[in-house]
């Protein structure tokens, strides 16, 4: 009696069986979707075809959107994470490639002691900063905007100056007004100290009424910032980059050696 022809795929449609992998070969992956070029990602992520592949000695740190801190904020804000920001810092002050840090701020503000935390750690690097607003660079902002060797602010760019805010439900109110004078003192003795302006006049710029619709504070524009001695220079991406430049080739200390 013959035997039945027995397939060695029963199930109708089934692809062969594959060869067998040769002895040393890494198994291969498959995750069911062909592999994304870098090209690709670069316009998903980047929206450009080509990123330059350029080492520079020079770090960029971009601070934009609101500083988060202790509390998350909702996701449809944008944001900078302290907690993200502060290894960074490490991380460039670690690194012997790195000779100088360019800081690019855009930022309406937010957690005052997140903010002072990335301020200190930028005024005690010992590598030259550089700071250029962009668009804005409001309320805790500012101490971080001061806190670099040289600042620059676009001719478009504005700062608000005013005292710190509250929000929310307020138990013991002397003790809270304690404490937020105490932090308000803390701001405006390190802008003092950071920048060329005196504390008098930054306290009337601060609690200056009128100005603003919905509070007290002064909103300074380009060449008002560097008038009042907050920032330095007015200028752009050029004139920031050719600052560094120059700190750098000259040996300059950051701003944690000058002060």
């Amino acid at each position: 009696m013959t035997s039945p022809d027995i397939s060695p795929n029963p199930v109708p449609n089934q692809p062969a069986t594959p060869p067998p992998r040769p002895p040393g070969e890494p198994a291969r992956v498959t995750t069911g979707r062909p592999p994304t070029s870098p090209e690709v990602e670069n316009i998903k992520e980047l929206g450009q075809t080509n990123v330059a592949d350029y080492k520079s000695e020079i770090q960029c740190l971009q601070i934009v959107g609101q500083i988060e801190g202790h509390l998350v904020l909702p996701p449809q804000n944008k944001t900078t994470k302290y907690e993200h920001i502060i290894p960074q810092l490490v991380a460039i002050e670690q690194d012997p490639g790195i000779k100088g840090l360019l800081v690019v701020l855009n930022t309406v503000g937010g957690d005052v002691e997140a903010g002072l935390a990335i301020a200190e750690m930028l005024v005690s690097m010992s590598k030259p900063v550089v700071s250029l607003v962009l668009g804005g660079g409001h309320s805790i902002g500012v101490p971080i905007a001061v806190a670099a060797n040289h600042s620059f602010i676009a001719e478009t760019a504005t700062m608000t100056i005013h005292p710190i805010r509250l929000t929310g439900l307020v138990i013991g109110v002397p003790q809270t007004y304690e404490y937020l004078d105490k932090m308000q003192d803390r701001v405006i003795r390190f802008i003092v100290e950071h920048a060329n302006i005196s504390e008098q006049e930054l306290r009337r710029l601060m609690f200056q009424t009128g100005e603003l619709a919905r509070d007290i504070g002064t909103i300074l524009v380009g060449k008002d910032a560097v008038k009042v001695g907050l920032i330095d220079e007015v200028g752009g991406l050029s004139q920031a980059v050719q600052h560094l430049k120059k700190l750098i080739a000259e040996g300059v200390p950051g701003p944690g050696k000058l002060h």
